[in-house]
């Protein structure tokens, strides 16, 4: 994640293809951001925005990527999701989770200690029509690493 960015993520896969569920809050101080916004013609706060709008990105193997905004998405919804997320991978089974109707994750074991993600992404109506759905292979994630992020981002949202 960029330096200029903090917020509550969920980050599935490698630096080389993942998927994020995020909620970006830029900080307006940052120099890099007063920059952008100045040839923008905004304020930096402008620019930086109330940070309170959830978004799903990703980036297959090639770099192409993608990301849209979820404007109805609250706090609450994505907490539900990390939480059914993290029940499920307790049970050491493959399981499908689904984050509406943008995101499902398709989960199962990948070795002893870790699970595999195939992630189906579909672009919400009205979005940009250049979103096509996406599928991605993720790298597989220890299991003890993912809990220890779905408690940092349960922490990040209190």
């Amino acid at each position: 994640m960029s330096p200029l960015v903090s917020g509550p993520a969920l980050f599935f896969g490698s630096l080389t293809a993942y998927v994020m569920l995020e909620r970006p809050k830029l900080d307006p101080t940052d120099p890099g951001l007063r920059r952008a916004a100045e040839r923008a013609g905004v304020t930096p706060e402008e620019f930086a925005g109330p940070g309170d709008v959830w978004a799903l990105t990703w980036e297959d193997e090639d770099g192409e990527g993608g990301g849209f905004e979820l404007p109805g998405l609250r706090d609450a919804e994505a907490e539900d999701f990390a939480e059914r997320l993290r029940l499920a991978l307790g049970t050491g089974e493959p399981f499908t989770i689904e984050a509406g109707a943008v995101l499902r994750l398709d989960a199962r074991p990948a070795g002893a200690e870790g699970c595999a993600f195939t992630a189906h992404i579909t672009p919400p109506e009205g979005e940009d029509e250049q979103l096509e759905p996406v599928t991605l292979e993720l790298e597989p994630d220890r299991t003890a690493s993912l809990l220890a992020q779905f408690q940092e981002f349960h922490a990040s949202l209190a």
